[in-house]
């Protein structure tokens, strides 16, 4: 139904319809002879109208789009909707049926085949990168028709033979030639070992919006909807040097993950080390604090006692310091003017201040 260019077949051939007639026409002259040369003509008259009247009709299918002509000027819009549809037949009218939707490909620095090997084409596959290396790319394009319109009337396009594109469509020399020349400049803004491994797919997005931009400012009608890069390679004769060095950064970037690896294991484990001793000493800290608050809360009330009372307050103070520094050791404290004995300490006495009489008690 679609030759390789893309365009359908018309579905009515006037040109054969008109030699039928013409054949029939002869028929019939000859069997109603002289007198019936007059009628036959308005017949075969009124069915060549009612024929090229009837092969102007045309079906739109779901992804197809006609371009239409009147005269020769262009009608605008394409049309889109699908069904029967009718527009003026040759030479007034003509129209184009395309299939719009169908995702084309073009092979750039190589050409492929059913059961052979692909064979490259250096014209279009070597080129120079941004460090001044010659490497070895080979691109496949796929694409579409966005506008129609342009795409058949707005780019005299010499066509492509290998491809089977017929010469006036812009998916020919063209598309071939834009697509090289993005390529090439996207290439040529890159080292080359970003090429071949570390961007390769900002390359190949970076192409396909600089080949958009070529083929919409030339308005081919072009929708490019992949860039795909099949094969990008060092020349043959740095090759293998090349691949030694590939190797190389891929050994590099294990040896860093395997380090970032013992990096995530060991700081966690470092880091609970870490709070193993702070909590430890924290509370320790805490204690010390609570502690000396403490003795500074005592020590500002004993200063408050003794300010009321010094003596004996300062007795006070005495006695425990001895306590403290006999411990568990009866004490027996006698002064000159006191009327009994103080036994301190000593298992009996539980710690505690016990006075002892020197003598009777005074009668009352």
């Amino acid at each position: 139904m679609y030759p390789p260019g893309g365009q359908r077949q018309p579905e009515l051939d006037f040109e054969q319809i008109l030699g039928g007639i013409r054949n029939t026409l002869g028929g019939v002259t000859q069997r109603l002879g002289g007198g019936g040369v007059g009628l036959a003509i308005a017949l075969i008259i009124g069915l060549i109208v009612i024929v090229w009247t009837a092969s102007g009709i045309y079906t739109i299918s779901p992804g197809e789009q006609a371009a239409l002509r009147l005269f020769g000027e262009v009608q605008e819009p394409p049309v889109s909707e699908t069904g029967l549809h009718w527009w003026w037949p040759g030479p007034v009218g003509n129209k184009d049926v395309f299939l719009v939707n169908q995702v084309r490909r073009m092979e750039l620095g190589f050409r492929g085949g059913e059961g052979v090997g692909d064979a490259t084409v250096p014209d279009e596959a070597l080129m120079i990168s941004g460090d001044l290396n010659i490497v070895d790319v080979r691109m496949v394009v796929q694409y579409d028709i966005g506008n129609l319109t342009h795409f058949l009337f707005r780019v005299n396009d010499p066509g492509e033979p290998d491809r089977a594109i017929p010469p006036g469509q812009p998916d020919g020399r063209t598309l071939k030639d834009a697509a090289e020349a993005a390529l090439r400049l996207v290439v040529g803004q890159r080292g080359l070992g970003d090429v071949l491994a570390e961007e390769r797919v900002q390359v190949e997005v970076a192409t396909r919006e600089r080949l958009q931009d070529i083929l919409s400012g030339y308005n081919t009608g072009i929708n490019v909807v992949s860039v795909e890069l099949q094969d990008v390679q060092a020349p043959e004769e740095v090759r293998a040097a090349f691949a030694d060095v590939l190797q190389a950064r891929q050994d590099k970037e294990t040896a860093i993950n395997q380090a970032q690896a013992y990096e995530n294991q060991v700081i966690p484990e470092a880091r609970g080390q870490a709070e193993q001793i702070i909590q430890p000493a924290e509370a320790f800290k805490q204690a010390h604090i609570a502690r000396a608050e403490g003795e500074a809360q005592r020590f500002t009330s004993i200063l408050e006692q003794y300010k009321q009372s010094q003596e004996v307050t300062r007795q006070r103070l005495y006695l425990e310091a001895m306590e403290e520094v006999l411990p568990g050791i009866s004490k027996i404290i006698v002064s000159p003017e006191a009327e009994s004995v103080l036994i301190l300490g000593g298992s009996g006495g539980g710690g505690r201040l016990v006075p002892v009489p020197l003598g009777p008690n005074p009668q009352p």
